[in-house]
C-alpha cells in the first residue's frame, strides 16, 4: 500500500477529507448513524485501504473529546458486556481482513444491519420495555462490530443497535459509546501500525491538518444533540443506521 504524503494530496482530496473529519466530530458528539459518510469520503479521497489507517487516529481524537464532555453519563456495565466480544471480532478482522472479498462483506453487513433495524422498529411498535439479556445477543452483535470496525471502521451501526436495544437514554447512549470506542480505537492502533502498515508518519501529518474539522464537528454535534428531543433521538438513530446500510452497498 502506498499512501500519499501531505504535499501530494490534491485539493479535491483535502476537501473530501476535511468534510469527513467534520462528520466524524458530529457523529462522536452524538449524532450517531452517519459514520458511513466519513468512511466513504475518506475512501474517495485516499482509497479504501489507506483510508482505514487515516481514519483511526481521527476517531481516537474525536473519542477523547466525546469522553471529556459525556464522561459522567457512561454506563460501564454495558461496556463490560460488549467490549470483550468487540475485541474478539477485531482479532478475527485482523486475520481475515487481507483476504476477505469486499462485495460479500458489504452485502452481508448491510443485510445484518437492516434486519436488526427492522427488529428494533418492531420492538418499538410493540412498546416493549423488555431488553435482550442473553449473552448471545451481546456476543453476536459485539463480534460483528469488532470485525467491521477493524476492516472498515463501520462498527457504529452495530453498537447503535446494541445500545438502542438496551434502551439507554440519549446522553447515556452517547457517553457509553464514547468510552467504548475510545478503548476500541486505541486497541486497533498497533494493528494498523505494525500489522497492516496503514498508519505511518506521513498519514499522521495528514491527520494533524484535519484536526480543525474534528473540533468544529464536535462543537456542531453537541449543539445539535442539545436541541433533539429524547423520543425523536431514538427514531433518528434508527433511520440514520438504516440509511447507512444502504450507503454501504453503494460504496
Amino acid at each position: 500500500m502506498i499512501l500519499l504524503t501531505a504535499h501530494e494530496v490534491s485539493a479535491t482530496a483535502w476537501v473530501l477529507a476535511l468534510t469527513a473529519a467534520l462528520v466524524i466530530g458530529i457523529s462522536k458528539a452524538g449524532i450517531k448513524g452517519i459514520a458511513i459518510i466519513n468512511v466513504t469520503l475518506m475512501a474517495l479521497a485516499f482509497g479504501a485501504r489507506a483510508s482505514t489507517g487515516l481514519v483511526v487516529p481521527l476517531l481516537v481524537v474525536a473519542d477523547i473529546f466525546a469522553v471529556i464532555y459525556y464522561n459522567r453519563h457512561a454506563r460501564w456495565s454495558y461496556i463490560a458486556r460488549f467490549l470483550p466480544w468487540m475485541i474478539l471480532g477485531i482479532l478475527i478482522g485482523v486475520g481475515i481482513g487481507n483476504d476477505l472479498d469486499e462485495q460479500t462483506f458489504k452485502i452481508g453487513m448491510a443485510v445484518i444491519i437492516l434486519v436488526s433495524v427492522g427488529i428494533m422498529y418492531w420492538w418499538d411498535r410493540r412498546k416493549s420495555e423488555v431488553v435482550p439479556t442473553h449473552w448471545a445477543f451481546a456476543g453476536f452483535i459485539g463480534t460483528i462490530a469488532g470485525i467491521t470496525t477493524m476492516i472498515g471502521n463501520l462498527a457504529g451501526a452495530f453498537s447503535n443497535i446494541y445500545f438502542l436495544a438496551m434502551r439507554l437514554p440519549k446522553n447515556e447512549f452517547i457517553g457509553t459509546a464514547a468510552w467504548l470506542f475510545l478503548i476500541i480505537n486505541v486497541f486497533k492502533l498497533p494493528f494498523h501500525i505494525w500489522s497492516w502498515g496503514t498508519i505511518t508518519p506521513e498519514s499522521l501529518l495528514i491527520n494533524l491538518k484535519l484536526l480543525p474539522g474534528i473540533v468544529l464537528g464536535i462543537i456542531v454535534g453537541i449543539q445539535m444533540v442539545k436541541i433533539i428531543r429524547e423520543g425523536f433521538y431514538r427514531k433518528m438513530i434508527l433511520i440514520l443506521t438504516a440509511l447507512g446500510a444502504f450507503l454501504i452497498l453503494l460504496r
